[in-house]
């Protein structure tokens, strides 16, 4: 209880919105650390909320009276990131007109946040392991040893160990700054964290524009859930932002959000119907997205088939929505008993009974189809809970983490599919 109202504190002093499994846990881990002087690598994709993070971090350490600096590793050129970092002498390279101190100079007994560490050149990496391990550096164009003394808190979103392997990252430096690991979950396994975002975002554009706030249905609602948001945060604040502005409509349905979410990103699947958020989320919605339609696929095949081979018309209000459209644009025929043929009211076409036959015989191997499907599913599933043992060298406390599921969950999965969770 006491962690919870700690962690509800720091959400309302840094603004932090949702109440997601992953994301409190993350959360947790950066309140405890924060008053140490460890090193911290946080990982999440791009625009999911790190740089929130490190400022947690830095509010809460006894450095917080102490300088802030965030630097984007990625969008400091490569032959200038050295001087940035650690500052250059006059006439050490052409354009250095004078002496300047570098962002470890200048922060320090403060944070520095270093983002896209895995863009920092192979060489700087080696000045900031010298930095992490003796809290020494040399200005470029100098013999002369500099003391300093700055936490670094860096961040990422690519997979750094790939990139150790490629030989783009110094397995020293890795090790050294993960110290402490924190992985910010992306906004789609977040489940209803995304209308409090929303809601919050078109509510802070509406008061500061001075202009009405927008309201979604339900169906809205769940399209909204339903889109991965590839952009995360970013995405979604723009995208409320934009409603705001633009739709004079209140509420807000499916087909006006449509135009804003893209159709190559939505995954075009249900969102998950999760009232009580648990560390199972991202299971069950794996496993609730990929079947679903499948399943509704199917049972609507053989509705088709089975109203058709009995005689009766066909109800196209009792068929998905959306079925019709993977069909021609001729609409479904009917069953005459008088000429033993079906007849479209609307075209001269015919449907003989050997066309049913071998309809049926399609529906048979949608169903089988499916069943590899699933078998796929479930081999995926095996490999994903390998790989992330093997990343956490296979500490299933750490490796549940990462999956987004429990350590109870992570017991059942490894002995239903009889995974030997051992060190090679």
């Amino acid at each position: 209880m006491e962690n919870t109202r700690e962690i509800q504190e720091v959400k309302n002093r840094f603004g932090i919105i949702g109440n997601a499994p992953a994301l409190n846990y993350a959360l947790s881990v950066a309140i405890q650390v924060a008053p140490t002087d460890l090193t911290v690598l946080i990982t999440g994709e791009s625009g999911s909320g790190k740089e929130s993070f490190s400022k947690i971090i830095h509010g809460l350490s006894n450095r917080k009276r102490g300088p802030f600096i965030a630097i984007n590793c990625g969008a400091i050129p490569e032959g200038t990131i050295d001087s940035e970092l650690f500052g250059h002498l006059k006439g050490s390279f052409t354009g250095a007109v004078d002496d300047r101190k570098g962002y470890f100079e200048t922060t320090n007994n403060g944070t520095i946040f270093l983002d896209e560490i895995g863009e920092m050149p192979l060489g700087t990496q080696a000045r900031l392991l010298r930095v992490l391990e003796n809290g020494e550096y040399i200005p470029v164009g100098s013999s002369t040893v500099k003391k300093t003394d700055v936490r670094v808190v860096a961040a990422t979103n690519v997979d750094l160990l790939n990139a150790v392997e490629n030989g783009k990252f110094r397995e020293d430096l890795y090790y050294r700054l993960n110290t402490v690991p924190i992985k910010v979950p992306p906004l789609r396994d977040r489940g209803f964290d995304i209308e409090l975002l929303f809601l919050k975002f078109t509510t802070d554009f509406a008061e500061k524009n001075r202009i009405e706030p927008v309201n979604l249905t339900e169906e809205a609602r769940v399209m909204l859930r339903a889109f991965r948001f590839p952009g995360n945060i970013r995405q979604l604040k723009n995208i409320a932002e934009q409603i705001t502005l633009l739709e004079p409509e209140r509420p807000i349905g499916p087909n006006v959000l449509s135009k804003y979410l893209p159709k190559e990103q939505s995954s075009g699947l249900p969102a998950l119907f999760n009232l009580k958020e648990t560390q199972d989320f991202s299971e069950r919605e794996i496993l609730y997205k990929v079947l679903f339609e499948m399943k509704k696929d199917v049972t609507d095949l053989k509705k088709l088939v089975y109203s058709l081979m009995s005689g009766n018309a066909v109800d196209k209000d009792t068929v998905h929505p959306d079925f019709f459209q993977e069909l021609s644009a001729e609409p479904p025929v009917l069953y005459s008993r008088q000429e033993e043929e079906y007849h479209s009211p609307f075209a001269q076409t015919t449907l003989k009974i050997d066309d049913i036959q071998r309809n049926t015989e399609d529906i048979e191997d949608i169903t089988h189809e499916t069943d590899e499907d699933n078998l796929s599913l479930e081999k995926n599933e095996k490999e994903m809970i390998i790989k992330a043992l093997r990343k956490n060298n296979f500490k299933r406390k750490y490796a549940a983490q990462s999956l987004g599921i429990s350590e109870r969950t992570l017991y059942r999965k490894i002995k239903q599919y009889d995974i030997t969770d051992e060190k090679p």
